[in-house]
């Protein structure tokens, strides 16, 4: 593929000076590939983690406990009104040295990796703004469907996982829809601790050849590439979920 592309694009930087070494370079190449590569995971693992905190927060809000609902309100308050940057920072570097390490036969191995810590703060963060949404979606369902689930003998748990929640998440789907494509976006920050995803590695080929313009133009296109493929891919999950009357 390389050898295909690269002859276009050497061609064009021996034309014109615009230099996407990238695609003609192969160890720029490989450095590109394995940025692509970190950013699509840290997105994928990111948003499943916020997911995962929104739909058990979403539960632990409406606990009996008082004291499990103040916790909830608490985080909810903290992560929300915090810079995401400062999260990363204050996991990474903050609890990040608190961590113990791993010996390899020689040298040590922090037990968590920058990306591991991205991962983490990220999806803490998304996960704060996906409570509230999912716990609006909890509240939109009407009383009726869940004293039907109780005459049927379900329990309270049974109630919130075959019940409320699918019908919560269909409810909170377009809220969800813009706060996990906001997230996506979000997980560019990750370089600020050295994580290698596609912001990190093109910012050191900049460096390397000094093609700052292009290769800022070349993080602008996958940025929009991938957003637009999430938002497009999360608003048909939409359409083939909607229920008539519910969240309309």
């Amino acid at each position: 593929m390389l050898e295909i592309i690269g002859l276009y694009f050497r061609r064009l930087y021996e034309t014109t000076g615009l230099n996407f070494n990238v695609f003609y370079d192969r160890y720029e190449f490989d450095r590109f590939l394995n940025g692509a590569s970190n950013s699509l995971q840290l997105i994928v693992w990111a948003l499943l983690l916020s997911l995962l905190i929104g739909v058990l927060g979403a539960w632990a809000q409406n606990a009996r406990s008082i004291a499990v609902r103040a916790v909830m309100d608490a985080y909810i308050q903290a992560f929300r009104n915090t810079p995401p940057m400062i999260q990363l920072l204050f996991f990474f570097f903050g609890l990040g040295t608190m961590m113990p390490s791993v010996d390899m036969g020689g040298y040590s191995q922090p037990l968590i990796s920058s990306f591991g810590w991205a991962v983490i703060a990220l999806g803490i963060f998304g996960g704060a703004f996906n409570v509230e949404i999912f716990r609006s979606g909890l509240e939109a369902v009407p009383e009726s469907t869940l004293e039907a689930a109780e005459s049927l003998c379900f329990s309270r748990w049974q109630t919130y996982l075959y019940i409320t929640l699918p019908l919560a998440f269909r409810i909170s789907l377009p809220a969800l829809t813009n706060n996990l494509v906001s997230l996506a976006k979000t997980t560019s920050l990750a370089y600020v601790i050295a994580v290698p995803e596609m912001t990190y590695v093109l910012n050191q080929v900049w460096s390397d050849n000094v093609n700052v313009p292009e290769m800022m133009l070349l993080l602008f296109l996958f940025y929009i590439a991938v957003v637009t493929f999430l938002a497009s891919a999360l608003h048909s999950i939409e359409r083939k979920l909607v229920l008539p009357g519910y969240g309309q």
